[in-house]
């Protein structure tokens, strides 16, 4: 497995696999699967709901714990480092584990700044072996680092063909910061796997449009995190290191950029509104 080094030393997987959305009673089969299929970044978040599946799952695996790389995610907290620091401790329960790989805050929202030094201190602790955020757009990230003591080392961002943050990318790697995909195939908007382009792409090499989504990913060095709930989809998804895109080809994907969220904007202020005041507790 290709790995990427974090700014603090941590080595992860650049591919993974996810489970938003994934409904409760099928995530420990999904993720058993998953493990079984090779992959040893596994991706979850408290707003899941999933968590507790995700850890029977570890469990059962079979894989030693020091071979996996275990991600979740903290949701918005009442303000307070102690609010933050029982999340921790409930997503823990949940999964199992006694340490976690990677903690990130899930949104840019809230008190976000009480979130982040409680989680510095709980990194301090040897209990999270990085932590991140995802969701958080330039200006806020370059703000939390500078009135910080530990600069994120992920940062988490829808990233796919049709909205590609080539140029935050840029700005992330001069921060030291890893830049991470959710939503890599776009959930299909824009008829991702029946466009053109990539359709052509794949059958040049005979892959799927997927594999070549995630191929055109890590070669970008970014870490992906696909989902499917069927193996076979699994087994291809994994099985993308042993062919390139020629520069032809990433410019030509290139071209596909709209440059737009295919979800939402995280500065609109009504889904400021609608996520900041979401809970899941």
């Amino acid at each position: 497995m290709q790995t990427v080094t974090l700014n603090n030393g941590v080595v992860m997987p650049i591919l993974g696999f996810g489970v938003f959305q994934i409904p409760d009673d099928e995530t420990e089969r999904v993720v058993t699967e998953a493990i079984e299929t090779g992959y040893r970044l596994i991706d979850t978040a408290a707003s899941y709901g999933n968590e507790e599946a995700v850890g029977r799952a570890i469990k059962a695996g079979g894989v030693a714990r020091e071979d996996l790389f275990i991600t979740t995610k903290l949701w918005i907290q009442p303000a307070g480092e102690d609010a933050t620091k029982r999340a921790f401790e409930t997503s823990m329960r949940r999964l199992g584990l006694d340490y976690l790989d990677l903690y990130l805050i899930h949104q840019p929202f809230g008190d976000y700044y009480s979130e982040w030094r409680a989680v510095e201190d709980l990194h301090r602790q040897g209990l999270i072996r990085a932590i991140g955020v995802a969701n958080f757009y330039p200006d806020r990230l370059v703000d939390l680092i500078d009135h910080n003591e530990i600069a994120p080392a992920v940062n988490q961002i829808e990233t796919n063909p049709f909205f590609q943050r080539q140029d935050y990318q840029k700005q992330l790697e001069e921060l030291g910061v890893q830049i991470q995909s959710w939503g890599p195939f776009a959930e299909g908007r824009n008829n991702l796997f029946t466009d053109p382009t990539l359709t052509a792409i794949a059958e040049a090499h005979d892959r799927s449009v997927a594999q070549v989504v995630l191929r055109w990913l890590t070669e970008r060095g970014v870490i992906a995190i696909p989902k499917s709930v069927r193996r076979e989809r699994m087994a291809q998804n994994f099985d993308i290191f042993d062919f390139t895109l020629t520069a032809d080809e990433m410019t030509r994907i290139a071209a596909l950029d709209t440059g737009a969220s295919l979800f939402f904007d995280h500065r609109d202020p009504t889904m400021v509104h609608q996520l900041g005041t979401r809970r899941i507790d």
